[in-house]
């Protein structure tokens, strides 16, 4: 790896886990926060999706409405988990599951579904990712427990969503060949469309406006943050094989943890920073 692909990674790894702390600190506001962040993210991204469409000569097709539109339903699934689970249970035991749960479904599929043999270093891998989410959930006192039980169960789930969207967005982008900002921009602008008739709908327990007077921070943190930081990956792709990036990538698992313990207190540092160091090893195998 080149040194400016590997700043561009690290750089968008430490993005990562700084918007996911943003949406930790506003896990009480939901569904209307991810929805605000989604407008927010369209209404920055989509001048310059159209911008890059119009310079090619507004190249239409099936593949640029339904690429989008799949896209975006995974995307919201997977937003939406986050966030609950940042609601009900701590970013250190979230985010490493939820990040080492795309890699380990990834092997499960190529030998259960696939019939692929994707080799003993991946199935080690498997296995140390598994390692290392017990080694962040054990230990504690039972109501620590539950709560790292309930984190694993949202980390997972949102890990399944990981899994989907990066699957059909790398179908769409390569198989197809959309133009990714391009791409990326319309899928930020389906989001926000589909999830407004649920923020309308919730606006009267949760108004819309006053989650974004008491988080407009953390909104504008999220919408800026989330975008690039995948920018930035896909920049590094370009000259760098994903083998070697995603690995890379994932050392915001170790930063999120790190930052989770400094800034929200969670217990047990030493041990999460562990388990999510074990996490990322069992990543390294699996994508060597």
């Amino acid at each position: 790896m080149t040194p400016s692909a590997l700043t561009l990674v690290l750089t968008a790894a430490v993005l990562h886990a700084l918007w996911n702390l943003a949406a930790k600190r506003a896990s009480g506001d939901g569904y209307v926060f991810v929805w605000w962040y989604n407008v927010f993210s369209a209404v920055l991204w989509l001048p310059i999706g159209l911008m890059l469409l119009a310079r090619a000569g507004w190249p239409w097709s099936w593949e640029l409405l339904v690429g989008p539109a799949v896209s975006a339903v995974f995307h919201i699934a997977y937003q939406l988990c986050l966030q609950t689970g940042y609601q009900r249970a701590d970013l250190g035991v979230v985010y490493p599951v939820a990040r080492g749960t795309g890699p380990l479904l990834t092997v499960v599929l190529a030998l259960t579904v696939l019939g692929e043999r994707p080799g003993w270093p991946a199935i080690a891998g498997a296995v140390v990712v598994i390692a290392g989410i017990v080694v962040v959930a054990a230990g504690g006192a039972r109501a620590l427990r539950h709560r790292a039980s309930t984190g694993i169960a949202w980390g997972a789930a949102t890990g399944v969503g990981i899994a989907a969207y990066t699957l059909w967005d790398d179908h769409a982008v390569t198989a197809w060949g959309l133009a990714p900002v391009v791409y990326f921009s319309f899928g930020c602008t389906l989001q926000a469309l589909a999830m407004t008739p649920g923020a309308l709908r919730r606006r009267r327990a949760l108004p819309v406006v006053g989650v974004l007077r008491r988080r407009w921070q953390e909104i504008g943190v999220v919408a800026v943050l989330s975008p690039l930081a995948y920018v930035l990956v896909l920049e590094a792709m370009r000259s760098t094989p994903v083998s070697l990036v995603a690995p890379a990538r994932e050392s915001s698992i170790v930063v999120g943890s790190l930052l989770a313990w400094w800034l929200f207190r969670e217990p047990d540092p030493v041990r999460r920073v562990l388990g999510a160091a074990i996490v990322l090893g069992g990543i390294v195998l699996i994508v060597a």
